[in-house]
């Protein structure tokens, strides 16, 4: 191989591009920069066009090589050759969103005491692995979009298993809520919509954006650490800011290992490294992260007005606990009046959805019945009957005040969901959840902690230091009873009491008795008999029906 083709075959391994910004600098000595730009030229020429340059180029150009010292050689190539050529490699693809997410894990995790601690647990509970996959099904590959999106490091994705367990309607003592566990200041500072009808902070894609928000300040304000950055999202950045303040004063480092910070938060970040610890080496520490396949399955859909969610349930085609499990920032039975008008739904509903939704007019997307103002009602007597509020029915009538008479008519809204503990998220739900729920004694074993405690009965550290008037932070001792209290599946609807109420239905395209008669779990007899309907085949559009039905209140 003769020294002109070794030269071209290295040429073909960098980027070759003239210096342009440094010529000026040859300016004042003429002679130098010419040489210098030959120099410049004959390498590039040799590198990058050998097979095309003529034989009596090649010997001048060779001939200048020969001549020139090797620093003129050093510098010119250092004008002439800046990087080399990497080939383009295709992005990988997963079918497991556990799988992409471990293909990006960056976080180096220390294998310290506190780490081993929070991954020996989790090792040690494989059910509670399983919980979260099936919790976080919904929700995960959404999540993922967002934070490469934003080219966050990607073990924040992992953050809701420590925060919530991935439970949308997760809720602290402290009023914390949502998968991602906002408190009610933080998330107003965050643009998350909090009233009767609507918390943003159980809005998925909200409080997902949100959340992300908050870490992306947290980073940019704590220097560009991320683990302080973590830690400040659990207790706060003042917490975090002051601790490290404090170490600079005394000349000691500011990383999150030598900070002095709340037991809960020392807790909080080593847990998520121990997650992602886990999730990077499952097969030697013998876990399983079950499966969730790496594509869209929700979409956003906007209705664009208020809509009854059991209806909008109906016309997915899902049940009405699927709908609040996809969309549990909604506190009743509609949305909000005011908005959003958004509903996540499973895309392979998203056309069926769409379709009735352009064949319903807008004022057939909530049920309204006329009620009669009798003696001793007023408007918050009457919302509270027909479990709205005084706001809606005001909106509704065109009231501008809270004055009403007896006899005059009201519409009302009537919402055709059954009024069920699984699927209602707040009020009627914190009823169920307080009232149906047994008690159960742990008597502490060596080695508890309230951590552990509180994953082997699914519940928080929060609520199980509340109901023992103990801190997060409390040491146990060997023996010691401790009460926890457990959702009783078997009687959901406990604490809600049944009431029958007459109302109206406005028949649609579509409807039959027996239709009816099993939205309403009344008989078509009773159908029949209370709207005087002996010998009538047939329902049309717009007829309307006088239904007694059992309705559920608190």
């Amino acid at each position: 191989m003769t020294e002109h083709s070794h030269r071209c075959i290295v040429a073909n391994n960098f980027k070759i591009t003239p210096d342009k910004g440094n010529i000026a600098g040859f300016l004042p000595d003429k002679k130098r920069f010419m040489k210098k730009s030959l120099l410049i030229i004959a390498i590039i020429s040799l590198l990058a066009g050998c097979q095309t340059t003529t034989e009596q180029t090649s010997t001048q150009q060779a001939e200048l090589l020969d001549h020139a010292s090797p620093a003129q050689i050093s510098e010119a190539l250092s004008h002439a050759i800046q990087e080399p050529i990497e080939a383009d490699e295709p992005p990988p693809v997963f079918d497991d969103v556990w799988e992409r997410i471990r293909y990006q894990l960056s976080i180096p995790v220390p294998q310290n005491r506190p780490v081993v601690t929070e991954r020996n647990y989790y090792q040690r509970h494989q059910s509670y692995l399983d919980r979260i996959s099936k919790r976080a099904e919904p929700y995960l590959y959404f999540i993922v979009e967002e934070v490469e999106k934003r080219e966050m490091p990607i073990e924040i994705a992992l953050l809701p298993i420590v925060e919530s367990a991935f439970d949308p309607f997760g809720y602290s003592h402290r009023s914390a809520s949502g998968i991602w566990q906002f408190m009610p200041q933080t998330g107003e500072r965050f643009d998350l919509k909090q009233n009767w009808w609507y918390d943003g902070r159980r809005d998925i894609v909200q409080s997902t954006r949100a959340a992300l928000d908050y870490l992306t300040y947290l980073h940019k304000t704590l220097d560009g650490d991320w683990l302080n950055a973590i830690a400040a999202y659990n207790s706060g950045e003042g917490r975090v800011m002051r601790a490290i303040r404090k170490n600079r004063k005394k000349h000691l480092p500011t990383d999150f290992w030598s900070l002095d910070l709340p037991r809960e938060t020392t807790a909080y970040v080593p847990k998520l490294l121990a997650l992602s610890d886990l999730l990077m080496r499952q097969d030697e520490f013998k876990v399983k992260w079950n499966k969730i396949i790496n594509a869209q399955v929700v979409d956003t859909i906007e209705v664009g007005t208020q809509i009854d969610l059991a209806l909008a349930a109906e016309m997915a085609g899902i049940s009405l606990t699927e709908l609040y499990r996809l969309n549990p920032g909604f506190n009743r039975w509609a949305t909000d009046p005011k908005g959003p008008h958004s509903l996540l739904l499973p895309l392979d509903k998203v056309e069926q959805f769409k379709t009735t939704l352009a064949n319903t007019p807008m004022q057939e997307r909530l049920r309204w019945q006329y009620y009669t103002v009798n003696k001793g009602d007023s408007l918050s007597v009457i919302a509270k009957k027909f479990d709205t509020n005084t706001s809606a029915i005001r909106t509704l009538n065109k009231l501008n005040g809270n004055i009403i008479r007896v006899g005059q008519q009201l519409l009302v809204p009537l919402s055709e969901g059954e009024l069920k503990s699984e699927h209602l998220p707040t009020a009627v739900r914190k009823v169920a959840n307080t009232t149906e729920r047994s008690k159960k004694v742990h008597t502490v074993k060596s080695g508890d902690t309230l951590w552990d405690i509180s994953r082997e009965y699914d519940v928080t550290i929060k609520q199980l230091a509340a109901w023992n008037k103990l801190k997060p932070s409390s040491v146990l001792k060997l023996g010691q009873k401790l009460t926890i209290y457990k959702t009783q599946q078997q009687s959901k609807t406990a604490g809600l009491q049944s009431k029958e109420r007459t109302i109206t239905y406005k028949v649609r395209k579509g409807d039959s008795l027996a239709r009816i008669a099993n939205k309403f779990n009344v008989s078509i007899k009773d159908i029949v008999k209370w709207n005087s309907l002996a010998g009538q085949k047939y329902l049309h559009p717009g007829q309307k029906l006088k239904l007694k039905v059992n309705v559920q209140t608190t």
